[in-house]
């Protein structure tokens, strides 16, 4: 596909947005955190969505059709490990009164709701202004967007060692507005880390910034294959 410029939301690493640039197409990271140097545009991105959404002036406006948006929205709700919270006996509310277990389950409920929300705001909102949109989340047999989705991914990475990332972690990527192309290249990267061993998230709702984090290597194969079709000089095609 052919991308003016790539806007990388909730990314504050600066991976995707240098990848991006390396290749001659401009691009700008948007997080509320900026511990990286790296963010562009420091900002809630939630109010954003759903300003826009209401039909208020936002950063939306100065995003065209011939641009992409790449989507690294937050999981901390649809997780895995979100799901055990709703457990009545997960062991991080086991002192907890009955009437504190149920509000703590119903708070995380209204929590994922409005993240659930926002999400299909952030799809409605591209669709309106036809701009190309990529999500991308983790994607485990408990994983919320299983089930009810707007759709099924486009792509799903059962291991993503094996493109040239340092995490074995599946993940999925939705595409909106837009198809992957269809090439394979195969990148080792020699560093491996377990998800398992990273740090947690500063608070509720904002994920993990060691847990985030995407290697180089997966990001330039990610875009030269499946977003830009375009094929690398280094590396190799897969059979895959």
């Amino acid at each position: 596909m052919e991308v003016k410029k790539a806007h990388c939301f909730f990314e504050q690493s600066g991976t995707f947005k240098n990848e991006f640039k390396k290749l001659g197409i401009p691009a700008e990271d948007y997080d509320i955190q900026n511990n990286f140097g790296e963010t562009d545009h420091t900002i809630d991105l939630f109010e954003q969505i759903n300003l826009h959404y209401i039909g208020e002036n936002t950063i939306f406006d100065d995003i065209s059709k011939n641009d992409l948006i790449v989507a690294f929205f937050p999981c901390t709700f649809f997780s895995c490990l979100s799901s055990f919270w709703f457990d009545w006996n997960y062991k991080g509310t086991k002192n907890f009164t009955d009437h504190e277990r149920i509000e703590f389950i119903l708070k995380r409920n209204r929590d994922r709701a409005f993240f659930l929300s926002t999400l299909y705001k952030l799809i409605y909102v591209c669709k309106c202004i036809q701009t190309k949109l990529i999500i991308e989340n983790p994607w485990s047999e408990q994983h919320f967007l299983k089930f009810g989705f707007w759709k099924k991914p486009s792509l799903i990475y059962n291991d993503r060692t094996l493109y040239g990332d340092f995490f074995k972690k599946p993940t999925a990527f939705w595409f909106f507005n837009c198809e992957p192309t269809n090439l394979n290249t195969i990148q080792v990267c020699d560093k491996k880390k377990r998800v398992l061993d990273c740090k947690q998230g500063v608070r509720s709702g904002i994920c993990s910034e060691e847990r985030s984090m995407i290697s180089s290597d997966f990001a330039r194969n990610f875009i030269c294959d499946k977003i830009l079709g375009k094929k690398q000089e280094i590396g190799q095609c897969s059979l895959f």
